[in-house]
C-alpha cells in the first residue's frame, strides 16, 4: 500500500479578515501549500453547523454544512454582496459570539438579491437533497423562531410534529439557499484538491446531538420516554482523557430498530459523508463493537453499562450498498476484545497517537517503533494538546528523552520525524505540530465549554514546504 503523509487543518482555522475560516481564497492556498509540502491527505473536523458550546461534535444536523464557512468574499464577487456590506474583523482566534451576532445578518443580505434571479441549478439541488434538506430548514427555520431554544421546549404541535408547518416554509428557504452555497463552495474546493492529488479526510461523530433535526424528526431511531426526553446517554468511562469519564449527553440509537430497517439511516448518512469526503474517519468507532449507556440524570460519567453494538451487520450493509468505503476507525480509549475484533474484522486501518506512548514500555502499541502497516499515525488529535504543551507539562521529560534518544530541545520535531519514518502506511500531523506551537493553540479540552476551537493560523505554513517535502522524499511518503 501506497505510503502517505497529510495534515490535520479545520476549515475554521484558515486565515482571512471574516472572523473565521473559510472555503475562500486562503483554502485552495492551503491545498497549493500541500502539494508542495508533499502531503497528500487534508484531514478536516465535522464541517456541520455547530450550535451552544461551538462544537462540531454536537451539532443541529449530521447532513448539513456549516454556515460560517461560506465564503464572503465569493459571493461579494458573484454579486450577492457589496464590499461595504461585508465586515472585516480578525482577533487571531475564532470569536463565535461574535461571528454569529454578525454572520447571518450578513448572509440574509446576500440571500436577498439571490431571490431576485436563482440559478438554473438550484431547484435541482433542492430536489436531490430534499430527503434530509426539507426537515433541515424547517427545523432551523421553527428554532429561530423560537429564541434558537431547543427542540424539547417547543409547544406540543412542533415538538410532536402534529401540526402543519407549512407556515415556516418562507423562512425555511433561507437555510436552503445557505446549504446550496456552502455545498457549492465544498464541492469546488474538493475538486481542486482532488485534482492536485489530495484527498480530503471528513470526520463523522459517531453520535448526533439531542437538539438536532435528526432527532426531531425520527425520534424513533433513539432510545427516548414518551414525552421525548431522553432514556440514557452516550458518553465514556474515567480514562486518560478525563478522571470523571466524559458525559457527552447525546441519546443513545435504539439499535434493534435500526436493524429492522435495514440500517438505512446509516446508508444515508454514509452516502451524504462520501459527497464530502474521499475518507471518512469515524469518531468513537468503538461504540458499533459495545458502547456505554449513562443514565439521563446522572451529572457525571462514572455510573454506566456496557452493551453490545450492531457489529459488523452494519457494515456489511454499507459495503453492499455504497462499495467498500475509505473508512478510518477511531479506535481509542480502553477497549474491549469485541472491539478489536471488529476493528480486524472490517479491514480498516486504527489510530496510533504517540504521546500515549511514554510509559516506559518498549512494546507500547503507541510507540512508533511498534506500529504496524495498516494505521494512521498522529502525534495527536484534537482532543489532545499540542505535542509542544503536552511536553512542556510532562512530568518525566527525561523519559521522553531517552525513549527518543534524544536529547535537544525541539521533541516535537524529532516526533514528527520518527513519525514519518514509522511502518505506517499513512500518517497525519496536526498543522499545530507542523508548527511547533504550544498550548496556546490547543483546539479542544475534552469535557470543557468554552474557549474551545477557536486557534487560527497565520499563513505562516508556506515556509515549512521545504521541510517537509524533504521530509516526505526521505521517508517514501511523496
Amino acid at each position: 500500500m501506497e505510503r502517505k503523509a497529510g495534515v490535520l487543518m479545520h476549515i475554521s482555522s484558515l486565515p482571512n479578515n471574516r472572523g473565521i475560516g473559510s472555503l475562500g481564497k486562503a483554502a485552495y492556498e492551503f491545498v497549493d501549500f500541500m502539494t508542495e509540502a508533499g502531503l497528500s491527505l487534508w484531514q478536516v473536523l465535522p464541517l456541520c453547523p455547530t450550535s451552544y458550546g461551538d462544537s462540531p461534535y454536537q451539532s443541529p444536523s449530521a447532513i448539513a454544512g456549516n454556515p460560517y464557512f461560506i465564503d464572503i468574499d465569493t459571493l461579494v464577487a458573484e454579486g450577492l454582496l457589496l464590499e461595504s456590506e461585508a465586515p472585516v474583523y480578525d482577533m487571531g482566534y475564532v470569536d463565535y459570539e461574535k461571528v454569529y451576532n454578525e454572520r447571518y445578518d450578513t448572509l440574509r443580505k446576500a440571500f436577498r438579491r439571490f431571490k431576485r434571479a436563482l440559478p438554473e441549478d438550484y431547484e435541482t439541488f433542492k430536489a436531490e437533497n430534499a430527503f434530509w434538506l426539507d426537515d433541515y430548514a424547517l427545523f432551523m427555520a421553527i428554532k429561530e423562531k423560537h429564541g434558537m431554544q431547543a427542540w424539547e421546549t417547543w409547544e406540543d404541535g412542533l415538538k410532536y410534529r402534529t401540526v402543519s408547518l407549512k407556515r415556516f416554509a418562507a423562512a425555511a428557504e433561507f437555510h436552503k439557499f445557505l446549504q446550496y452555497e456552502f455545498f457549492k463552495q465544498w464541492a469546488a474546493l474538493r475538486e481542486y484538491a482532488n485534482g492536485k492529488g489530495i484527498k480530503i479526510v471528513g470526520d463523522m461523530p459517531i453520535y448526533v446531538a439531542y437538539d438536532s433535526v435528526e432527532v426531531w424528526s425520527n425520534p424513533k431511531q433513539f432510545l427516548l420516554n414518551d414525552d421525548l426526553s431522553r432514556k440514557v446517554v452516550a458518553g465514556v468511562p474515567p480514562d486518560y482523557f478525563s478522571v470523571d469519564g466524559q458525559l457527552w449527553g447525546n441519546p443513545i440509537y435504539d439499535w434493534e430498530y435500526m436493524r429492522r430497517t435495514d440500517y438505512d439511516w446509516w446508508v444515508m448518512r454514509m452516502s451524504m459523508a462520501l459527497k464530502l469526503y474521499d475518507v471518512v474517519r469515524i469518531d468513537h468507532f468503538r461504540a458499533f463493537a459495545d458502547y456505554y449507556v449513562i443514565p439521563a440524570d446522572r451529572s457525571d460519567a462514572k455510573v454506566g453499562e456496557w452493551k453490545p453494538g450492531p457489529g459488523m451487520a452494519l457494515f456489511n450493509r454499507i459495503n453492499e450498498a455504497l462499495g467498500n468505503p475509505a473508512i478510518i476507525a477511531e479506535d481509542l480509549g480502553e477497549l474491549h476484545e469485541c472491539v478489536r475484533e471488529l476493528v480486524r474484522e472490517t479491514g480498516y486501518p486504527g489510530m496510533k497517537i504517540m504521546q500515549f506512548s511514554f510509559d516506559g514500555n518498549p512494546y507500547n502499541a503507541f510507540y512508533y517503533t511498534n506500529y504496524p502497516e495498516n494505521c494512521i499515525a498522529y502525534t495527536g488529535t484534537h482532543d489532545n494538546d499540542t505535542t509542544r504543551g503536552w511536553f512542556d507539562k510532562f512530568d518525566d521529560k527525561d523519559l521522553v528523552k531517552r525513549t527518543l534518544g534524544y536529547y535537544g530541545n525541539d521533541v516535537t520535531s524529532v516526533i514528527v520525524e520518527r513519525l514519518y519514518s514509522s511502518r505506517a502506511n499513512t500518517v497525519i500531523i496536526p498543522m499545530q505540530d507542523f508548527l511547533v506551537l504550544g498550548t496556546e493553540a490547543r483546539m479542544n479540552i475534552p469535557s470543557t465549554l468554552g474557549g474551545n476551537w477557536s486557534w487560527r493560523s497565520e499563513p505562516v505554513w508556506k515556509e515549512q514546504a521545504p521541510r517537509l517535502r524533504a521530509l516526505a522524499e526521505k521517508y517514501g511518503r511523496l
